[in-house]
């Protein structure tokens, strides 16, 4: 991980922990190490997990540590996404009413999050968030509403984390969202 500039003990326990506070408090902003998206994908990424990725740096780095199992978009237990994706995010894959926990996580790296984002506003309501709570993402309205779509039949559906160059917020299927 250190290819990717990350430090394989401390930074990722440090990234582990901003994503379960993130994953735990939906819509909240966390510092990570940076590049946040690439310290995402290498804490959730091993063997055992498929990724799709455009990044050539990240799956080349990942392939010579032996940790990376490339997948089509639709199949991959992850999903990087930089910016707006040349795919859909309605054809991951979203689990099942047996096993919802097999839906992707989808990693999006945004230019900004938050009070600094020019993008979509969305609302947020389901277990961890206190009544509602807004997330300004630097997303167009489109590729939310998706997200919004793709999380419509809980308990199956996407988790997404949104990443910045130092900071994640994240929205699981779990939570109830609505493109403001």
């Amino acid at each position: 991980m250190r290819a990717l500039g990350i430090d394989p003990v401390h930074e990722t326990r440090q990234t582990f922990d901003g994503l379960l506070s993130a994953m735990s408090r939906p819509g909240t902003i966390h510092a990570v190490p940076t590049p946040a998206d690439h310290a995402v994908v290498a804490t959730l990424v091993d063997h055992e997990v498929t990724l799709a990725t455009d990044d050539d740096g990240l799956r080349e780095t990942l392939a010579d540590q032996g940790r990376l199992e490339s997948a089509p978009h639709e199949e991959a237990d992850v999903v990087h996404a930089r910016e707006h994706t040349g795919w859909d995010i309605r054809e991951c894959k979203r689990g099942s009413l047996v096993e919802p926990s097999d839906g992707a996580t989808v990693v999006y790296r945004v230019d900004a999050l938050g009070d600094d984002a020019t993008g979509a506003t969305v609302r947020l309501a389901g277990p961890g968030v206190d009544g509602t709570e807004t997330l300004s993402v630097d997303l167009p309205d489109t590729e939310l509403t998706a997200v919004a779509t793709a999380q419509a039949e809980y308990p199956r559906g996407v988790d997404v984390i949104f990443t910045t160059a130092d900071h994640v917020a994240a929205v699981p299927r779990s939570v109830q969202l609505e493109v403001a």
